[in-house]
């Protein structure tokens, strides 16, 4: 322990970094910590070490310190896995983790919930597979892993395996997880049963979750129920009143969503960055112009925030659609920062809308630029060149748009009818309930055409074929 002693005068006790801060604010109200198997005499000084090490970003120090140590615990090991973890070291974290294991040092749930972070989901299930006596704390790490991938269905599976298990029971932070798996699915009798396992266990008072019961049923189409949700709460936080906000907006609200807006500012609740893009989007689809550039100044003039691209995206939009695309374009060109694809993209979307094809195809080679994959704005040009007769453009832009389809994994949604979920891939042609949705597609195609919109109905009909 030379090294140790070298550099015991540099210890500064510090917090262990952040990297699972709910599931530890968990644990700890249940008298539990990551450390609860507290290593004995010389270690805990060098394992605090460690943790100060990473703290001050000294990363090598702490891998000297730590190859010095002739006893090392699980406890030593999760500070080594954490710290690289925290610092984006995936690569080390993960040989750490494997190197433990190696040395037969059964993993706890705080390093699981480390290597989750640094890990793809499939070495994440084998580390799982490796702890000895799971908890609620690793079950729920592995279940939010699966969520925050976008791995909906995955997550619930591993959920039903979890209450299946004995002596396992799911806490707010399981639950908070499960419903957004369920809001991202957009599976609503999946999201009521869970509501139903919430209320039954009492977590219902739990704000966080209440919130994600909101995002949930707003998201599965159910506003109302996520009026009455949010109307029930006894207590309200930022989080509470953005969800609603954005569920009116998604839904076309938009009248409701400014009126929760200023209902929040005379609750002195102070609007944040999302907020305000929340209820810009709400007055852009709802037609409230000059209302939303109300708010827009106020952002600056009022609350003192300051503009990011997805607010100046908002108002880009807002003015395009209300047929003010000049102004939009006015408002790029004055922007502080480099306008990113966001706000082209709002742009190329108003003059598509107005019939402005000169500043669309400045906004698509814009949009093209920054993001060279959008398929649509490939199609878009394409149909731009054929209207000015520039035929060998064209050709290029659908050529191009062409080799883009052949690399992309194929587009998939989903949609629950009647308790039934049905999925959609592109391109796709087989099954009764294709038959029923291509049938629906002609009658929208019929209705465009009824109303002259012959251009667009081209321009989707392209698109389909070529399995956008």
């Amino acid at each position: 322990m030379r090294y140790t002693r070298r550099q015991l005068s540099a210890l500064q006790s510090q917090p262990l970094p952040t990297f699972a801060e709910d599931f530890l604010q968990w644990s700890q109200t249940n008298n539990s910590s990551p450390f609860s198997a507290a290593p004995k005499g010389p270690s805990v000084l060098a394992t605090s070490l460690i943790k100060s090490f990473f703290d001050q970003g000294l990363a090598t120090e702490a891998r000297d310190l730590f190859d010095e140590m002739p006893d090392r615990d699980v406890v030593a090991w999760t500070a080594m896995v954490t710290g690289y973890a925290a610092r984006s070291q995936n690569t080390r974290a993960w040989g750490v983790f494997c190197e433990m294991l190696r040395k037969e040092i059964v993993p706890n749930a705080f390093t699981f919930s480390s290597v989750l972070k640094c890990t793809s989901m499939r070495d994440a299930c084998m580390a799982f597979q490796h702890i000895r006596e799971k908890n609620a704390v690793s079950w729920t790490t592995l279940i939010t892993g699966y969520t925050h991938r976008g791995r909906g269905h995955s997550a619930l599976r591993v959920f039903k395996q979890m209450i299946h298990s004995e002596g396992f029971t799911p806490n707010c932070f399981t639950f908070t997880s499960v419903t957004a798996a369920c809001a991202n699915l957009a599976v609503i009798s999946c999201g009521q049963q869970v509501h139903g396992g919430i209320i039954r266990r009492g977590l219902n008072s739990n704000l966080a979750l209440v919130n994600s019961l909101i995002d949930m049923y707003a998201k599965c189409g159910s506003i109302t129920e996520a009026h009455k949700i949010f109307n029930e709460m006894p207590v309200r936080d930022l989080v509470s009143w953005t969800s609603m906000m954005i569920g009116y907006g998604a839904h076309g609200y938009g009248e409701e969503a400014v009126a929760l807006f200023e209902e929040m500012v005379k609750a002195d609740v102070k609007p944040d960055q999302i907020v305000f893009m929340a209820v810009l989007s709400s007055c852009s689809h709802a037609g409230l112009v000059d209302q939303g550039l109300n708010y827009f100044n106020s952002v600056m003039d009022h609350y003192k925030i300051k503009p990011n691209q997805e607010i100046y995206g908002c108002v880009v939009d807002l003015l395009g659609r209300a047929g003010r695309v000049e102004e939009a374009y006015e408002l790029i060109q004055s922007m502080p920062f480099k306008p990113d694809e966001s706000v082209w993209g709002a742009l190329l979307s108003a003059c598509k809308t107005h019939s402005l094809p000169g500043l669309a195809k400045l906004a698509a080679l814009r949009v093209l630029d920054l993001q060279p994959n959008v398929v649509s704005t490939y199609v878009m040009l394409s149909n731009i060149y054929a209207a000015e007769g520039e035929w060998r453009e064209s050709a290029r832009m659908r050529k191009l748009m062409k080799e883009i389809v052949s690399k992309k994994v194929s587009g998939k949604s989903c949609i629950e009818v009647k308790n039934q979920v049905y999925s959609f891939v592109v391109g796709d042609t087989v099954g009764t309930h294709m038959e029923r949705a291509y049938q629906t597609l002609g009658l929208l195609f019929q209705h465009m055409k009824e109303i002259d919109d012959e251009d667009e109905v081209d321009c989707l009909i392209h698109a389909i074929e070529n399995g956008v």
